[in-house]
């Protein structure tokens, strides 16, 4: 699939996620109305407020009115609130340039065709929430100095605005993955045949399993309690990066061990089947995906490994509030979902960066030659023509 032909599409869903997530922002004002506390009631326009303000162009009362900031409101509220704006821009221009590029990477080498559709449905849409985890993460610094307190625990903020706005992404991602896909299979349909590539079972599930082994070290190992306090109580020398713990949490750890410790000790292992579906998925993705790549590159599969556990997130997420909801109630359960729900990408940078580069290193191991791959189809290498007479 050329470029040009990947492109449109990769265009099309930048368009439309960076047009949703605004629209999404844009509807704050409207939840602050007395009928919309009616229709939905406290409880849903409150989470909805806090979903939805991370990307709303209205900043809150402190910076619009001054109170809270340092300094005199009447001369700094002005410039605050242009740091705000600034904040913004930078969010909304950065989720678009973070998504094209990966959508684009992904649809030419996961084109939506020959069974690849599902597969890049889910690429895509795990791509873009990606892609707004790294513009919160750009747009932090602004988003922090406009609330007047940039020298203040700098780090534990910084992991704040990172986390903020995540369910409303998964939401977006999701409807601007679609019509990506759509627009691609569009595109692609008339581009000719690309025929899935052969490779070994025995090296793809060698691959997908060391991959895999990366991935639990965060999901088991440094999600355990006792592990993730010792990562949030680090502390270091200095007056702007002396609390990294937040910071660190949020992008190493997938997971969460200490949710089920206060409920009932039998249900224990049943949030635990939450991790073994997130590595189950992994594994099946690592599996199948130097299969489904046209060309199963080293960035092929770093990309591909991030968007898996990405994917992989949500579901552990949905399963572990299922078992809250038959555990403490249907309430404790939406409100464990919604709160989850999006959250972990920063970890999956991290460890989908390290589990495709080991999976890349595994299936294909430095100095292999031809000989340690199976050959292409036939289709893929016709037959030359037989030679003409000769004179």
């Amino acid at each position: 699939m050329t470029y040009r032909r990947a492109a449109i599409p990769a265009l099309v869903g930048g368009v439309l996620l960076t047009a949703l997530l605004w629209w999404a922002g844009a509807s704050v004002d409207a939840l602050r109305l007395q009928g919309a506390t009616d229709a939905l009631g406290g409880r849903m326009v409150a989470d909805l407020q806090q979903w939805l303000s991370p990307w709303s162009y209205d900043p809150p009362d402190a910076i619009r009115f001054g109170t809270g900031l340092l300094g005199d409101p009447t001369t700094d509220g002005p410039r605050y609130l242009s740091l705000y704006e600034t904040a913004m821009q930078v969010r909304f221009v950065a989720v678009f340039a973070f998504f094209v590029p990966g959508a684009l990477f992904l649809v030419r080498r996961l084109p939506p065709v020959n069974h690849r559709s599902v597969a890049t449905l889910f690429a895509v849409w795990a791509w873009g929430m990606v892609a707004g985890t790294l513009a919160a993460t750009v747009s932090a610094p602004w988003r922090i100095a406009s609330h007047g307190r940039g020298g203040y625990r700098v780090l534990p903020q910084l992991a704040t605005a990172i986390s903020g706005g995540q369910q409303v992404t998964v939401v977006a991602a999701f409807v601007a993955a679609v019509v990506t896909v759509l627009v691609a299979w569009i595109t692609v349909r008339d581009a000719g045949p690309l025929p899935l590539e052969e490779v070994p079972v025995r090296a793809a599930r060698l691959a997908a399993t060391a991959g895999t082994a990366v991935v639990a070290l965060s999901s088991v190992v440094l999600s355990y309690h006792e592990v993730g306090a010792s990562l949030q109580s680090v502390s270091l020398s200095g007056r702007l990066l002396s609390e990294p713990g937040d910071l660190l949490r949020q992008w190493l750890l997938l997971g969460d061990w200490t949710i089920p410790l206060d409920g009932p000790s039998g249900h224990w292992p049943l949030y635990r089947l939450g991790d073994v579906l997130l590595l189950a998925v992994v594994w099946w993705a690592l599996r199948l995906l130097p299969v489904l790549l046209t060309r199963a590159t080293v960035p092929a599969l770093v990309v591909g490994a991030v968007c898996a556990i990405v994917v992989a997130l949500p579901a552990n997420q949905l399963f572990q509030a299922m078992v809250t909801s038959v555990d403490s109630g249907t309430q404790w359960g939406r409100q464990h979902l919604t709160g989850a729900l999006g959250g972990g990408v920063p970890a999956a940078l991290v460890w989908g960066l390290l589990a495709g580069l080991t999976t890349a290193a595994v299936l294909r191991p430095p100095g292999g030659g031809p000989e340690d791959t199976v050959a292409p189809p036939a289709a893929a290498h016709p037959a030359s023509p037989p030679a003409g007479p000769t004179s």
